[in-house]
Formats: structure tokens, sequence, C-alpha cells
């Protein structure tokens, strides 16, 4: 078995329960959105009109469970360490498994998750916060719209790394090589001009630390969807936990460029 596989069989069998940042390095981690079939293409082209917060790895047919294209071997409903149920738009549960929700209408997306240039990042030698500090990545919602599309809308959620000033351009350049995976940063600097009005009171993950001489640097982020779920509404939604992803086979340099 390879890295993601052993990853995967670990958190399936409970030894693993926690958020996902480095665990195993150089495979691709995505998001996940799994919603009744009558939403799919509402959904879909949601995310074609928002591709950097949405951008599609794999998407998995009616009832299917196994993503044929990232992670054949893998089960969308017991492979991610702590799931989200919403209904009706409002977050009902967190479960470490889904199969007493799964039903042959549901209907799958995976979605690229900027945990996976930070695998680069690190190699750079630029320092992963959360990472270093055993923490989830801090999320917000921002003041920016994404396209609707459908019943879907919302607005762009963005991840937030501490990087020294003078690796910041390093940074946006090594990002940006990886577009599926969201790509290069959406903001740099002052958080106020998106609507983050207190950048250490993150809407979903942790705090952390930001050092002196350091910027906050914000990538779109794949819990967007979550907020597009929370105002449009549907009967039930299932997603990961924010920071709790699906490890797929794909390994972190076959994105590069695409």
């Amino acid at each position: 078995m390879n890295a993601a596989e052993v990853a995967r069989e670990r958190i399936r069998k409970g030894l693993w329960k926690g958020p996902t940042p480095g665990f195993a390095a150089g495979y691709t981690q995505a998001n996940i959105v799994i919603l009744p079939k009558q939403y799919a293409f509402d959904f879909f082209l949601f995310c074609q009109r928002n591709p950097k917060p949405c951008p599609i790895l794999d998407v998995c047919e009616a009832g299917q469970y196994r993503p044929l294209l990232t992670a054949p071997s893998g089960d969308i409903r017991t492979d991610i360490p702590k799931y989200r149920i919403y209904r009706e738009g409002i977050l009902q549960e967190e479960v470490e498994d889904i199969l007493d929700f799964w039903s042959e209408d549901m209907v799958t997306f995976l979605l690229g998750c900027s945990f996976t240039f930070e695998n680069p990042l690190i190699k750079a030698g630029i320092a992963i916060r959360h990472i270093d500090e055993g923490k989830n990545v801090p999320m917000f919602i921002t003041n920016i719209e994404c396209k609707p599309a459908g019943v879907f809308s919302g607005p762009m959620v963005v991840s937030m790394r501490p990087i020294p000033s003078q690796l910041v351009d390093q940074a946006i350049e090594i990002t940006a090589r990886y577009p599926k995976v969201h790509g290069a940063p959406v903001h740099v600097g002052n958080p106020e001009e998106i609507g983050i009005v207190d950048v250490n009171r993150p809407d979903f993950g942790d705090t952390v630390t930001i050092n002196p001489g350091e910027v906050p640097v914000f990538w779109a982020c794949g819990v967007t969807p979550q907020a597009a779920v929370m105002r449009t509404k549907p009967e039930i939604v299932i997603t990961h936990a924010p920071g709790h992803m699906f490890i797929t086979d794909i390994q972190d340099e076959e994105l590069k460029g695409l």
C-alpha cells in the first residue's frame, strides 16, 4: 500500500481522528461535498464559476462511494476523520463515518485543498505555523462574494498562513504552481480589506501565532461550499469537518501546473 492508502486505513479504523495537515505528506488532500442528486448540476456549475475556492478533482456518480479517478480503493463514507451533517443549512452534528446517512441518491464532489501545497512550501524552507503548533489551519468567511449558480451562492472562505515578509513573494510563486489546489493567494496583508475583523478569531479552525515581521497571507479555501450550503439550505448536505480531509492517491507533484 502507498502512504495514502495506509493513512485512509488508519482513519477508517479510528486510529486517526484529528485534522490532517501534514498527514501522508506528498499526497493530495481533498475537501468533500456530498449532496442529493437534484442539486448536483447546480453545485457543479457553482464550482466551475468559482474555480479558485472550489477546484474539482473528482466527482462520484450518485450512490458511488469510491472515487475512481483519485482513490479507487478509498471509501468516502468512512475515510475522513470527521464529517459534518447539515440539514436545511444548519449544522446538526459531527460524526466519524456517514454509513447511517448514505443513500443511493448521494453525489460526491472532491475539491482541491491547500494542504497539498504546504509540503512544497516546507521543502522551500517556509514554515507552516499550524503544523508547527499542532493546530488546524485558521479559516475565515470574507466579504468576497462567489459567482452564484442555480440555487448556490455565498461568500468565499479563505485559509490564513503567517509568512515572513521577505518570503511572501516566494510563497506566492510556489503556490501559484498548484491551481487545482487553490493556487496563489487571493489576498496579502490587511485582513479588514476582505472583511476579516479579527485575524485572531477564525470562523473555522484554530488561532495561530503571528510573529513580528510576518504577514497574514490568505488563500481561497474549500470550506467555501459550507458557507454556500448555510445560505442555500438544501435538506441535507454532508461535508468534511474543516481541516479533516480525504487523502487521495494523487501525488502533489502531479498537480503542478494543471
